[in-house]
């Protein structure tokens, strides 16, 4: 009897994982694929310990090969760029576990299946209209987040993230672009990271 209801398990699991992965890809095949992403943000965090949220906004460039530049304009400016294995912020440079550099970038660079690795996903979606619901898998990214949101169009519209310590962020995305290259800026920038 156990040894049925481990494979009825196991059968169910199989046909859950095959649905959702079906889901992604037809997500995917909606979503923008291009090798640059650039757009602005509005960011709201909310900390366990203060009454009023924390709100910033700012710029953002998502290259495929690159890495990310995630630029804060307001209240106080900020730059942090982030690649595979590479975080640079004002602080300094330093490693950072490839778990958490690739879930970075595949979130912004719509890359869905990329995510099936990291975290069991729950998908709705209706038309073009979709929404995730990420819970990690891996060790790592279970110590910083309980789950991840996001949903959009065509684009990433918006990420939720509940932090495994309370906090909360919403980011909402907007005034997003595919330039066929990187400014010269863009360039120097991601330049500064350590190969």
């Amino acid at each position: 009897m156990r040894l049925k209801l481990t494979l009825l398990t196991l059968l169910w699991f199989g046909i859950c994982q095959a649905q959702t992965e079906d889901e992604l890809n037809q997500i995917s095949a909606h979503l923008s694929q291009a090798t640059i992403t650039q757009g602005a943000f509005q960011q709201q965090k909310q900390l366990k310990f203060l009454r009023n949220p924390l709100n910033s906004n700012g710029t953002f460039v998502y290259h495929q090969s690159k890495g990310v530049i995630w630029k804060t304009l307001s209240p106080v400016p900020s730059t942090v760029i982030i690649n595979d294995n590479r975080l640079l912020t004002d602080q300094g440079e330093q490693a950072v576990p490839a778990a958490f550099g690739k879930v970075f970038q595949a979130l912004l660079g719509n890359n869905l299946n990329f995510l099936t690795e990291g975290f069991t996903i729950a998908v709705s979606h209706h038309d073009a209209v979709w929404q995730l619901q990420l819970e990690p898998k891996e060790p790592l990214l279970k110590k910083l987040f309980l789950h991840i949101k996001l949903s959009g169009d065509q684009e990433l519209r918006q990420m939720e993230l509940e932090e495994f310590n309370g906090n909360q962020t919403q980011i909402h995305f907007e005034h997003i672009t595919h330039p066929s290259e990187l400014a010269s800026e863009q360039e120097v920038d991601f330049a500064r990271l350590s190969p």
